[in-house]
């Protein structure tokens, strides 16, 4: 497929068609260009190409493929070389572009009847009835026959990348992606030679209204952050304005300007320089790739609505049970960004250390289940408050664990993991070592640190000497040693996330 819409039609003005004249008797190709020298079809002259053989005219063919017509003799090599040659272009070049006009001399050799229904040709005429006149006619069919047939080819083509664009734009889920991508489908769509931007309407229907420049195409990655009329044409800006004044394109002879609106009512504009003139079958696609980033861009808004009151719901969960026991919603926050430190470092990508972020702050969830006086109790818990306290760990692994998305999925498995012990000590299931899952390992060494820096109703905060040697200590017992050194090589970082959360 090719990487543009406009290929392969989009010709400068004047571009000649080709013919190729394949004829074995020099003098037809000479009264043929005599006859043709001046003519043109849709302003644009014919260049001629000659082959003297069938041979020699199907090299040319697969050589240059953009050939528009093929005045073919029947009769050269053999008597039916012409026909032969028919056969192989469409079916080995698979070229069923190229007009082809079969021009024979000896009508009884290739009946008309025979040859129209058992071979792929446009046309058919004997030379002794071809007028001056009558060649022009059947020119004017034939190069309209393949205007109309590379269009429609054009066309299609267009469409598949179009389709193919919108689908990997309605595969982004974050703003800067999502516009990174439109920008560089847009340049390879359009076929643009200058900037390709991205501006946004900024106090739109105001005397200060404004078109700052939020993305651009890779070799003028400089211009972000610019006013547009700082770097636009005034007869450019004239388009951007019209575009935002009647929230439609705009096609300039030498640029473009594009209209989309998000789901929350701003205005885009997508900036297209040295385009070039365009066709109609051009202007639709590039009106329906539009189209598509406007709904893209809605549906985007409306994922990341949804995201965020997911995570506004876990928030609320995570917080309500922090306060029931007491404790900030800071402490969970700091947990979940304690705990993406880690899993950085112990090797998740970028995703799952997101999603331990997410999950991590309802470890403690099954704490809204136990009661107050367990819950909040200053002193020592009695062997039966220990063992309803310790029920926390599965009444939030049952809590979460109906649930078909995979971060609550996740979390429910924190919940259960992050008391167990790296010696098999802790509870609920007293598992060891690698059984348990690194998120839960990552969690519990999170939750532990931190709580121990952190004011409790049982304990004031300990200092920074004491909470190292408690870790070291509990290296290898309640915690994987491994972890351990990850969390001591960045515990500055670790620290500094209790200074810019801090317990209020």
């Amino acid at each position: 497929m090719k990487d543009t819409l406009f290929e392969p039609i989009r010709s400068p003005a004047g571009t000649p068609w080709k013919v190729l004249i394949a004829d074995d008797e020099p003098e037809v190709h000479e009264v043929t260009r005599l006859v043709l020298g001046g003519f043109r079809f849709e302003d644009r002259p014919l260049s001629f190409l000659s082959a003297y053989s069938a041979a020699e005219a199907f090299e040319l063919i697969r050589a240059q493929p953009d050939i528009a017509v093929l005045l073919l003799d029947v009769v050269m090599e053999t008597e039916h070389a012409g026909l032969e040659i028919v056969r192989r272009i469409r079916q080995e070049l698979g070229n069923h572009r190229v007009r082809i006009v079969l021009r024979t001399g000896q009508p009884g050799q290739a009946p008309e009847q025979h040859v129209i229904s058992s071979y792929d040709i446009n046309d058919y005429k004997e030379k002794t009835e071809l007028t001056a006149a009558r060649f022009q006619t059947t020119l004017f069919v034939a190069l309209r026959g393949y205007r109309d047939l590379m269009t429609i080819e054009t066309s299609k083509q267009g469409l598949e990348q179009v389709i193919d664009a919108s689908a990997e734009i309605f595969s982004q889920r974050e703003d800067s992606s999502f516009a990174a991508k439109v920008l560089k489908h847009l340049a390879r769509l359009s076929q643009a030679d200058g900037i390709t931007l991205l501006c946004r309407a900024e106090d739109a229907g105001t005397d200060q209204q404004r078109y700052p420049i939020a993305l651009s195409t890779a070799p003028h990655a400089d211009l972000v952050g610019r006013e547009a009329d700082q770097v636009l044409p005034d007869s450019h800006m004239a388009s951007l304005r019209s575009a935002l004044h009647n929230r439609s394109h705009v096609f300039g002879s030498d640029h473009y300007v594009l209209h989309f609106i998000d789901s929350n009512e701003h205005e885009s504009l997508l900036y297209i320089g040295e385009g070039g003139l365009i066709g109609e079958v051009e202007r639709k696609l590039l009106e329906v790739f539009s189209t598509n980033v406007s709904i893209a861009y809605k549906n985007l808004h409306l994922n990341q609505d949804l995201v965020d009151s997911q995570l506004e719901m876990i928030w609320l969960l995570a917080g309500a049970a922090e306060t029931r026991s007491r404790e900030t919603a800071n402490h969970v926050l700091r947990v979940g960004l304690l705990a993406e430190l880690l899993g950085r470092a112990a090797g998740l990508d970028a995703k799952a250390a997101e999603n331990l972020r997410l999950a991590a702050p309802l470890h403690d969830i099954g704490k809204i289940g136990i009661p107050d006086a367990i819950l909040n109790k200053p002193g020592s818990h009695s062997p039966e408050e220990t063992a309803i306290m310790r029920s926390h760990a599965q009444l939030g692994a049952q809590m979460l664990g109906n649930s078909k998305r995979p971060l609550l999925q996740l979390a429910s498995r924190i919940c259960l993991e992050h008391h167990e012990n790296w010696d098999g000590s802790g509870y609920p299931n007293g598992l060891h070592g690698e059984a348990i899952s690194l998120e839960g390992r990552i969690v519990a060494l999170a939750d532990v640190f931190d709580a121990l820096g952190s004011n409790r109703v049982y304990k004031a905060p300990w200092p920074r000497e004491r909470i190292r040697e408690f870790l070291i200590e509990q290296t290898s017992r309640k915690f994987d040693p491994h972890l351990i050194d990850l969390l001591f090589a960045r515990w500055d970082d670790a620290e500094a996330l209790r200074k810019q959360y801090p317990d209020s």
